[in-house]
């Protein structure tokens, strides 16, 4: 779905409708009111809507439907870069009668000139064919042309302007988009420019006054004396006497009088293939940190490894007929890999099913038992008797006993619906996840830690700490803590984890919430013998401690870890700075690896897209105070206009225009006023930069990033070096010093890079033959980092454009299995499980909606969904149940059978807790009928009763 949303007497939108038209693509052109409701935000017109993604750059918009060749790429962009910060910026305030400025006009007249002069001998502006670059400047001169008192001011003598125009109104794609959309000639041409912004005035005002109101005159952003000055004086500064980055020793250990910085990421669960929404959630954004903390000179260790013991590893374990051991190898590696291929700088990356692992957490379990915060209890578990064991919490699932969750597949520990702790004995109509059967409870003895001891020691300690924490950390810990902590049982009846290391106890193992943070310790011991000075740092080396995680995992590292750290009275370092994501969203759903649905750590790789441009926009789009969502037009969209129109265009020109025109050499710079401003400007982008990173706001940081080459393209455009370069000395001159600026940024920029797009920022500093940069947090300043005469290397592109056939390409491969239309269903059960699994998933959604308060307006669509999905399912059903009748006299197949018994065990406990859970008759109606649609295959299937098998004589154990 494309469609452009304009209003009348909009010149911009010439330049959709032509491209459009190249394309030969469909496109609804809808016309809107400035006062509609239903127009997108920003607001701004036209704009070009794709699959619900709204471009607003019109010049972005064109590249949509004109791909930029190799050939052509960078003269092309340079064109549109000055068409948008050049041409129409003074089309419209010279000719718009907003403002009288002398050396606007002149301003204009010059560059009408140097267009005049680039058509010399050509029919198109760029190579032997049309290019985005005409079908935006000729949309934007158009105007100009049937306006006959600005023709003969402006374009009168410029013939080679007049004759170009000319060639192109009367080709059939222009034809018809003049055709399609008419432009009054008798308005002015601000008349026609007012409609590119929404503006609260009547039409009726316009024609009369020829003006729009309330329109101000366009001005320099403005900078303050201060930081005017402070940029000057900080570019004279001699840059070989600035900080050296140091050459770190390994192992990393804290130094005296430095800053030690210790950083750790969750330890992703060992047992799957990570996703993007695991990868930013932890890994990515701690290495960002960790980079830029290196940057600032910081003594840094940053430290992961796989979580591997648990009730997790032994259930993908029975999946795949391997051992738990054999499991742990298999995904560590993976991980491992993945972590490499997405350049995660590790110092050291472990894992917990080791030796100092086991060693570390039985010390830290008999040092809480002997300071009196440990207690054996008799408590009931959940035993399954066809399964013959105890079940460890991620063994159950059932629905949640929170109050006013209505969540069915809570786990044993946690759920998901709510997010709140449980345990498992409270489930409602639990069921054991291997066998589906219902357990039973039974005594078992297990050990808890005494958390209501250590709830005052708690509560300080968070007061103190908090303030350094994200937003949803302190906000998670403080509801933690007002309800008021509980003890918690430490111990399970698994075979895989760390034994309990006393007698009567020692078939058990640590559960894996107690187990796991310690793997931050065992993993630094693992790396380092020296690990304590880490973890239980002197007085005179002190450490600052960074946790990452998404938001499902702040209970566990703002109450529970803290609490057996302080418990233990050894001096441990504890979190100082807790940074927890909202979750990242795919498209409009979840990750789901057995649905086929998303981007997983080896998918990525398998794009063939450099994991680069996976770090940025999975950074761009980091879920910091919201959940947020990976949608693939977005991703191409911030690729080829953010990475390849604004970043890559700025710094390629620069250096392009240096090798072309200076040898690969930093000319003479001699700055005038223009220049330092410039910097100044530059100078608060680099502040706010540094100020984003030093509070782990990492996706502010890319913005200032961007910023700084916004600018720089600006200054470029209009100073317009290529121009300079064919007058005078002096402005010959200007010329070199325009682009050993702008060289100069690109070096600043290298560097900004490097915690975002380390391989980016190394192909930059060898393209500008530099080195990085030492980040002073408290004194940000841009000095002259390349000094004239500075030898460049060989410029070429930093990034590539991603085409809509690609993206489409790759949406539709990770889209997962395609929800089967019920009218051809053919009662296959891939295709029922599908849908099953698609009314399950609505069902989440709508009691999620309904019990959060959410208005009606929002919920009621989506039950519309639920109850057409329903009628789905319901059809496929009948259409399964005519279709697999089993032939007369045929032999029955035992493993149909067992599958069915187990479908109509699992439907029959799904009707019950339906039920039982008051729920309206309409909703549980349809899923008795499939009840006792599958009872009657089940009966078809299995054919006539047997005898019951003759009891056993001999007692039960």
């Amino acid at each position: 779905m494309v469609n452009i949303y304009t209003n009348e007497n909009n010149p911009a939108t010439l330049k959709l409708l032509i491209a459009k038209n190249l394309a030969k693509q469909v496109v609804d052109l809808k016309l809107v009111n400035v006062h509609d409701n239903c127009l997108p935000q920003p607001k701004r017109l036209p704009c070009l809507e794709i699959d619900k993604q709204i471009l607003f750059s019109t010049n972005n918009a064109i590249c949509y439907f004109i791909t930029k060749t190799d050939d052509n790429f960078i003269e092309v962009t340079n064109l549109l870069d000055w068409e948008a910060s050049t041409l129409s910026p003074q089309l419209a305030h010279v000719l718009g009668g907003s403002s009288r400025k002398e050396s606007i006009k002149l301003a204009l007249v010059s560059s009408l000139k140097f267009l005049n002069e680039y058509l010399q001998n050509k029919n198109f502006l760029v190579g032997n064919n049309i290019t985005a670059a005409d079908v935006s400047i000729w949309s934007t001169i158009y105007p100009l042309r049937i306006c006959q008192k600005n023709f003969k001011e402006y374009l009168a003598s410029l013939t080679n302007i007049t004759t170009w125009v000319d060639a192109l109104e009367v080709k059939q794609e222009f034809k018809e988009a003049l055709s399609s959309f008419k432009l009054d000639s008798s308005l002015t041409y601000n008349a026609l420019l007012a409609g590119a912004k929404y503006l609260s005035i009547s039409d009726d005002n316009q024609k009369e006054k020829g003006s729009p109101q309330n329109e101000k005159e366009p001005v320099d952003e403005a900078v303050t004396s201060e930081e005017f000055a402070f940029a000057k004086e900080s570019w004279k500064k001699d840059v070989t006497k600035q900080s050296k980055l140091k050459n770190a020793k390994t192992p990393v250990l804290p130094i005296t009088g430095e800053k030690n910085v210790l950083i750790t990421s969750a330890l992703p669960y060992v047992n799957n293939v990570p996703h993007l929404g695991n990868i930013i959630g932890c890994v990515l954004s701690a290495d960002v940190f960790a980079r830029f903390s290196r940057l600032c000179n910081n003594n840094t260790l940053y430290i992961c490894g796989t979580d591997e013991y648990g009730t997790a590893t032994e259930t993908k374990a029975l999946e795949e007929r391997l051992t738990c051991q054999q499991i742990c190898d298999k995904y560590h590696k993976i991980h491992k890999e993945i972590y490499e291929w997405f350049n995660i700088s590790f110092d050291h990356f472990g894992r917990t099913s080791t030796p100092e692992q086991t060693q570390i957490c039985q010390d830290m379990f008999l040092t809480l038992n002997s300071n009196g915060f440990m207690f054996t209890e008799s408590v009931e578990q959940l035993h399954c008797e066809k399964c013959n064991k105890f079940l460890a919490d991620r063994f159950v699932e059932g629905g949640c006993p929170q109050p006013g969750c209505n969540y069915e597949d809570a786990r044993g520990d946690q759920c998901d619906g709510c997010g709140k702790l449980v345990n498992a004995v409270e489930l409602k109509n639990p069921r054991c996840k291997v066998c589906s059967d219902t357990p039973k409870l039974k005594m078992a003895n297990q050990f808890f830690i005494d958390l209501p001891k250590l709830e005052p020691l708690i509560h300080h300690w968070v007061r103190l700490r908090c303030s350094g924490w994200s937003n949803n950390s302190q906000v998670i810990a403080k509801a933690w803590l007002k309800e008021g902590l509980k003890p918690r049982c430490i111990t399970r009846d698994l075979k895989w984890g760390v034994p309990v290391p006393l007698d009567g106890f020692r078939s058990k193992v640590f559960y894996v919430w107690f187990d796991a943070p310690l793997g931050y310790l065992s993993i630094t011991k693992a790396y380092t013998k020296d690990y304590e000075k880490w973890w239980k740092p002197s007085k005179e080396a002190e450490v600052t401690l960074y946790q990452f995680m998404a938001k499902d995992n702040v209970p566990f590292h703002s109450v529970l870890f803290p609490a057996m750290l302080l418990g233990a009275n050894n001096g441990y370092a504890t979190v100082n700075h807790l940074m927890a994501t909202e979750y990242l969203n795919y498209e409009d759903g979840k990750f789901s690896k057995s649905r086929g649905v998303g981007v997983f750590g080896t998918d990525a790789q398998s794009t063939g897209i450099p994991s680069d441009i996976w770090r940025f926009y999975l950074l761009y789009v980091r879920p910091e105070s919201q959940d947020s969502c990976f949608s693939w037009n977005d991703f191409a969209t911030k690729n080829n206009s953010e990475l390849l129109n604004n970043l890559g265009n700025f710094i390629n020109r620069a250096l392009v225009f240096a090798k072309n025109n200076f040898n690969k050499t930093i000319p003479p710079i001699n700055p005038s006023d223009e220049d330092y401003n410039l910097l100044a400007l530059c100078t608060r982008e680099f502040k706010g930069y540094m100020e984003s990173l030093e509070k782990v706001k990492l996706r502010d940081g890319i913005r200032h990033i961007l910023s700084i080459s916004r600018h720089g393209n600006q200054y470029m455009q209009a100073n317009q070096p290529w121009v300079l370069l064919k007058g005078t000395d002096e402005q010959k001159l200007r010329a070199g010093t325009v682009i050993g600026i702008c060289c100069n940024l690109a070096c600043l920029i290298a560097t900004l890079l490097q915690p975002y797009m380390p391989d980016t920022s190394e192909n930059l500093k060898k393209q500008l033959n530099a080195k990085n940069l030492v980040l002073n947090p408290e004194v940000p300043e841009i000095v002259t980092m390349l000094p004239p005469g500075h030898k460049l290397g060989e410029p070429s592109p930093l990034f590539a454009k991603i085409e809509q056939s690609t993206i489409d390409e790759l949406k539709q491969k990770f889209a997962g299995k395609q929800q089967p239309n019920a009218t051809n269903a053919s009662g296959d059960s891939s295709d029922l499980k599908a849908l099953e699994a698609e009314v399950t998933k609505q069902a989440d959604k709508v009691r999620h909606l309904k019990s959060s308060g959410t208005a009606k307006t929002v919920w009621q669509p989506e039950v519309a969904i639920l109850l057409d999905l329903k009628k789905k399912l319901e059809s496929a059903q009948k259409s399964s149940s005519t279709t697999s009748q089993p032939a007369q006299n045929c032999e029955i197949n035992p493993e149909q059978v067992k599958e069915l018994e187990n479908e109509v065990t699992k439907q029959g406990l799904i009707v019950r807790k339906l039920k039982e859970g008051g729920i309206e008759k309409s909703v549980w109606q349809p899923e008795v009928d499939k009840l006792l649609a599958l009872k009657k295959k089940l009966a078809q299937v299995s054919g006539p009763p047997s005898a019951p098998a003759q009891k056993s004589k001999k007692g039960k154990k």
